[in-house]
């Protein structure tokens, strides 16, 4: 099910999309559909993302938010459906091609390396190199430039990156994984539960990343349960229910209770999906 509303000229439009940026697509899917066997995991998902944006996904265990974010990031194949990518149709049947489209995804296990400090788990498996040919070389030198550069300029955190991830805090940690991200230089990052089981001081440090990193002109994608973070810090809140885009809201127009009861039955008291 996908949400529309009627604008003053008549014509229906995905809901809340005033976010004050510029409202190019960069991310749209046209009636996105996930089956697993008889089960529908996702159903009739159709969503623009703009660029720039910080978009929140929340909904219940179940509604359909992992699966949802899996297409994007080229885990799953839709079923049926189409992503478009800066308005064209493209096909991920892994998370490489999704890579090659300047999509990533930071998972919620951030799967990194306690006993490697920070420069090497931001540049594992992509490390800088030097030489020709098969007698190239790992050059340290660039690998810690290029990620003081990341953790820096783009980050905008003054973190010492010879410092194993080991000593890190919760939120160090997930800046580290937005980090290694970055340095495939994507313009759209999938965040998993960014904030989950995070302290509040650690909680302000991502939320105050992610609005760095859109700053930049990097569109933002955040599935989360953490109502009261997105409603602080997310352009647009798309609330999944039982596999379907129930409804999409502004911060600004709706509120923690609201967005609770869209996710837990699907629809609002007054039995109307918009004011």
């Amino acid at each position: 099910m996908s949400v529309e509303k009627e604008d003053s000229t008549g014509q229906h439009s995905t809901g809340g999309d005033d976010t004050g940026k510029a409202e190019t697509s960069k991310l749209r899917m046209e009636n996105l559909t996930k089956q697993f066997g008889r089960i529908v995991a996702v159903e009739d998902v159709s969503l623009d993302i703009h660029s720039s944006e910080v978009f929140a996904l929340v909904g219940d265990n179940g509604a359909g938010k992992s699966t949802l974010m899996n297409m994007l990031s080229g885990v799953h194949e839709p079923s049926k459906g189409q992503i478009y990518k800066d308005g064209k149709p493209v096909n991920f049947s892994n998370p490489s091609e999704a890579r090659d489209n300047d999509i990533e995804t930071v998972y919620q296990d951030l799967a990194l390396m306690d006993d490697l400090d920070i420069a090497t788990n931001i540049f594992m498996g992509q490390f800088p190199r030097t030489g020709f040919g098969p007698l190239q070389l790992i050059d340290w030198d660039e690998t810690y430039e290029r990620a003081e550069q990341i953790m820096m300029e783009r980050l905008g955190r003054d973190l010492d990156i010879k410092t194993e991830v080991e000593f890190l805090s919760g939120g160090q940690r997930q800046l580290v994984a937005i980090g290694r991200s970055l340095a495939f230089d994507p313009d759209v990052i999938i965040l998993d539960e960014p904030t989950s089981a995070l302290s509040v001081d650690a909680t302000r440090l991502v939320q105050d990343t992610i609005d760095t990193l859109a700053d930049q002109g990097i569109t933002i994608v955040i599935v989360s349960h953490n109502i009261e973070s997105v409603l602080k810090h997310a352009d647009r809140i798309g609330v999944l229910f039982r596999g379907s885009l129930v409804d999409i809201k502004q911060p600004e127009e709706t509120d923690l209770e609201e967005l609770n009861e869209l996710m837990t039955t699907g629809t609002l008291s007054s039995g109307r999906l918009d004011d």
